[in-house]
């Protein structure tokens, strides 16, 4: 087999490897919703991934909020140690943890908020803070979201939101018949390529036969 041919086979099971990978769950940073409904239940999404995966890690998360009449943030929400605690009594009873569970290293920190209001309204801001625990001493990372968040009556879509969820949907259909269709062609020209071997390996066949006989045919009439 040609390294042309290897690489097209390799190609999509490349693909396939990594679209696999991805299915399992790993981390993956998102923006969060922007746009909440009153009187209805809203989802803060904020996600830090660690990127060294092999070193432990412990996490606590710290929630803060500036309303729109406001100019600066205050304290909203905490959660260390599956200890969650809400600060702001604007809040009270209304927060909940939606984020990672039982676990050190959080890398969801989102909160889920319960009949949200119009008062709720404003910028947000979700603050990991990290500490990598190498064999000889401690690192201290920190990681920031801050997003704006606007309550309203009804849930919208905007056009823009639409059009990159159908592009989505879109490359993904795409993505996946290339693959059905590159690993058809794979298979085709291996396929042929055996039976070219196959004719290659039955044409010497019949020429040693046919050399055999022609040599058997020379001996009977030299004799």
């Amino acid at each position: 087999m040609s390294s042309v041919q290897e690489l097209q086979l390799l190609v999509p099971l490349a693909l396939l490897v990594l679209q696999a990978a991805l299915c399992r769950g790993a981390c993956v940073e998102v923006d969060p919703d922007t746009e909440a409904v009153a009187n209805e239940g809203f989802k803060l999404g904020c996600i830090s991934c660690k990127m060294r995966g092999e070193v432990p890690a412990r996490a606590t998360v710290d929630w803060y909020f500036m309303a729109s009449d406001e100019t600066e943030f205050t304290h909203l929400y905490s959660y260390e140690e599956q200890r969650p605690y809400t600060s702001d009594p604007r809040f009270f009873d209304r927060l909940h943890w939606n984020g990672s569970k039982y676990t050190e290293d959080l890398q969801d920190g989102s909160i889920y908020i319960l009949n949200v209001t119009f008062n709720d309204t404003g910028t947000y801001k979700c603050m990991f803070s990290r500490t990598l625990m190498y064999t000889n001493y401690e690192f201290q990372t920190n990681a920031t979201k801050i997003f704006n968040v606007t309550v309203v009556p009804k849930l919208t879509r905007g056009m823009a939101s639409i059009l990159s969820e159908v592009m989505m949907y879109v490359s993904i259909i795409g993505l996946q018949v290339w693959l059905v269709v590159e690993m058809i062609y794979c298979y085709r020209k291996i396929a042929a390529a055996g039976e070219e071997a196959l004719r290659e390996s039955a044409a010497e066949y019949l020429a040693i036969a046919s050399e055999s006989k022609d040599n058997c045919a020379g001996v009977q009439v030299a004799e």
